[in-house]
């Protein structure tokens, strides 16, 4: 069992994990009982950004339309469209030696597709968790269970990668938007 994380909380990754090299981060969440007509998809998404907290180029943005970052760095295992089975939902993978010098931060999202057309938003989910996991031995290095705390919320950023002093290091970060994946992008420096 890995070290469970509250928001804001920050964890050495590969200082405590000496040899680390390919991680697997795994989202998950359940619906609650819902009627509107439309089902949930929910997506993930990874932001590789520069020390200003942007993408250095659209390819910085891998999601489900652009799996794999040029670096080879960040794969997107695909697109879970309903959400339905046990364990994570969508999987990102990253190989940290791979990851390019001027990226200092990779931060993983989770959107609600098409959630104003559907008037759907984060407090219709529950369970929503981020894992990081050794991909060499499946093992839970780290978990950070998002709770309850967003209703009108289209997107959230979940938890981040970043480096410091040559070591990976996580943040529980949980930081709720409205708008969707525009939102997002446009925090990123990504036009849409």
């Amino acid at each position: 069992m890995g070290i469970t994380l509250a928001k804001g909380q920050k964890v050495d990754l590969t200082k405590t994990n000496p040899g680390l090299k390919n991680i697997v981060v795994g989202l998950g969440w359940d619906v609650n009982k819902y009627d509107g007509g439309h089902s949930f998809d929910l997506d993930t998404a990874a932001f590789l950004t520069a020390g200003n907290g942007r993408v250095t180029s659209d390819t910085d943005f891998v999601f489900y339309n652009n799996l794999r970052h040029p670096s080879g760095a960040v794969t997107h295992i695909g697109d879970n469209l309903t959400g339905v089975g046990a364990g994570d939902d969508e999987q990102i993978k990253v190989s940290l030696d791979q990851v390019p010098s001027q990226i200092e931060r990779i931060s993983f999202t989770v959107t609600i597709h098409e959630a104003m057309q559907r008037n759907q938003n984060f407090g219709q989910v529950s369970n929503a968790y981020i894992r990081v996991l050794d991909e060499a031995s499946g093992v839970e290095l780290i978990r950070y269970d998002l709770g309850e705390d967003f209703s009108i919320e289209t997107a959230i950023v979940v938890g981040e990668l970043y480096r410091y002093n040559g070591e990976w290091k996580f943040s529980a970060v949980g930081s709720g938007y409205q708008g969707g994946l525009a939102a997002l992008c446009s925090n990123f420096g990504i036009n849409v």
